[in-house]
């Protein structure tokens, strides 16, 4: 059987702080992304809402236009920074998440892009799940007050490493999106993710551990660093874990960059110690990776 992950590869999670000044932000991104892969990285993903503060008033204000592919740098100064980017470093980069404004429509989504190390777009995610919560006394957001959600699930091939799987922060939560992605072949999921105070300290290692223990794949979580001047109060601690769940790394609430390495073999030393792959029952209960048509 081959292997999911055709060799091994460094991973890199950029923390950053995520500014109301957009030219800032595409400018720091491209200094941590430079850092990350002079230090060998060969994919690399930027935080939720990268390029913006993140807040509902915020996504129609900071909005770009994507389609028709590729926009001009007018519609998408992000879209243009990215390509380039991914291009000079020579990298798979995914690049957290941006706001994006769909002309035909006016609608809003939050949208992640996925470039290879020509520049070019390999693939498109769009939020499934909008980040619809009200705790009380802790927090109350509705991203359905301005977002529309996505529809698609967004697997990505890396021609010299495997498949990859892209969602964005809350879609973490869901694990029919994580499942059908690893049945179809991803070694690794990754969820740019802007997780606030009272989530993140609850569920943020443990969405991110409970998917890679669900899949028996790796998993990098991306979030912002932590602002507490700025309206919303990202988690920050963006990790990567192993395919039998370990935590292989984790930075604090500042900036900062997590770099792991994705060794080749350990997904299938895994599942050969737990093999969950023979071991299900869809005798019992369906298989939600049937039917699965393909990619946005």
């Amino acid at each position: 059987m081959a292997q999911l992950l055709k060799q091994s590869v460094k991973l890199a999670l950029i923390q950053l702080a995520c500014t109301a000044d957009k030219a800032h932000n595409l400018s720091h991104a491209r200094s941590k992304v430079l850092e990350a892969t002079k230090a060998g990285a060969k994919i690399v993903v930027l935080p939720e809402c990268f390029n913006s503060p993140y807040g509902t008033k915020f996504f129609p204000q900071y909005a770009e236009t994507l389609l028709p592919s590729p926009p001009t740098e007018k519609q998408s100064p992000t879209f243009h920074a990215l390509s380039q980017l991914a291009k000079e470093a020579g990298v798979y980069l995914v690049g957290g998440s941006i706001p994006e404004r769909e002309d035909s429509s006016d609608k809003l989504f939050n949208t992640s892009l996925t470039f290879g190390p020509r520049g070019e777009l390999l693939a498109t995610h769009r939020k499934v799940h909008l980040f619809d919560i009200d705790i009380p006394g802790k927090i109350r957001f509705k991203e359905s007050e301005v977002l529309s959600p996505g529809n698609k699930i967004t697997i990505v091939d890396l021609p010299e490493y495997g498949r990859i799987a892209v969602a964005i922060c809350y879609d973490v939560r869901f694990p029919e999106l994580a499942m059908i992605a690893a049945r179809k072949g991803a070694f690794l999921l990754l969820y740019p993710g802007a997780f606030n105070l009272t989530t993140g300290a609850l569920h943020w290692e443990l969405q991110g551990r409970a998917r890679a223990m669900d899949n028996q794949v790796y998993v990098g979580l991306c979030s912002p660093s932590r602002d507490m001047t700025a309206e919303y109060h990202a988690w920050g601690h963006s990790m990567v874990v192993d395919p039998n769940a370990e935590v292989l790394g984790q930075l604090d609430e500042k900036e900062g960059i997590v770099m792991t390495e994705l060794i080749q073999g350990r997904i299938e030393e895994v599942r050969k110690g737990i093999p969950l792959e023979t071991q299900r029952r869809f005798d019992v209960y369906p298989d939600v990776s049937r039917g699965f048509r393909g990619t946005e």
